[in-house]
């Protein structure tokens, strides 16, 4: 316990000095995001509770405390926010399709052991509990990439008040296609360092490459990586073009 809060202090000492207001904020959004994230679990216990409109409103009080409570309510958040939306809309019900063909929900065979004293009849569609906790993995990366395309769209307007939709548009390409890949392998090492034990496991049961590949415990985690990609590079023409439709408009507006 002390180790966490010596931790937790040394963060927030670091995210003050570096980031001022904007992050305390931040470093806020932590505890707000970690109740968000509760309150849903929470719910979802219920067998009656839809998991699937759960995690969409989940989604969206997560995305409106990344944005609007760390960044403040302005043009950038308020396209960035209507960019995350549709994506996580889009990813929801393509996620939905993926679990439930590739039959990742529930336990794999290395947890039953694990798992005979509990009963499993507990009136959960564990289909639907996959795909949002696919789509809750994926949705603070997708939040952070539109707001990172968003952000320099807006100064490169400033700096070329004249700029083109089409021009503008192509800018939020070429920022997204920068941060497209480094984003991706970060969610890559993220999950693969948070299951390297799963790995070493993996190793001890003597599992051959095929036999890993097939296992549900490591499919689920594969698709989760590559769902969470697919989440960013969605997110990058659609937070583009409803980002440059806005703001040349309102340039417009002005002038």
């Amino acid at each position: 316990m002390n180790v966490l809060l010596w931790l937790a202090a040394i963060l927030l000492i670091l995210m003050v000095l570096i980031g001022g207001k904007k992050g305390a904020r931040s470093f806020i959004s932590l505890f707000f995001n970690f109740g968000v994230i509760m309150l849903t679990i929470f719910f979802m216990m219920d067998p009656h509770a839809n998991p699937i409109i759960i995690t969409l409103i989940a989604c969206t009080l997560i995305s409106c405390i990344n944005l609007f409570f760390i960044n403040e309510v302005n043009s950038k958040t308020k396209t960035a926010f209507l960019a995350s939306m549709i994506t996580i809309a889009v990813m929801l019900l393509f996620i939905a399709i993926v679990t439930k063909k590739a039959m990742i929900q529930g336990f794999g065979e290395e947890e039953i052991d694990e798992l005979t004293i509990f009963s499993l009849y507990i009136g959960v569609d564990f289909v639907k509990i996959g795909a949002s906790v696919i789509i809750m993995s994926t949705v603070g990366a997708i939040t952070d990439v539109a707001i990172s395309i968003t952000s320099p769209m807006r100064e490169v307007l400033n700096h070329h008040p004249s700029i083109s939709r089409k021009d503008l548009f192509a800018s939020g390409i070429s920022i997204g296609k920068d941060i497209l890949g480094s984003n991706t392998n970060t969610l890559f090492f993220a999950f693969i360092g948070g299951y390297l034990a799963l790995l070493l496991w993996f190793k001890d049961l003597s599992y051959s490459f095929g036999e890993i590949i097939n296992s549900k415990v490591f499919g689920a985690e594969m698709i989760v990586i590559l769902c969470a990609g697919i989440g960013i590079a969605l997110v990058i023409p659609i937070a583009s073009g409803i980002n440059a439709y806005f703001l040349v408009r309102k340039n417009i507006e002005k002038s």
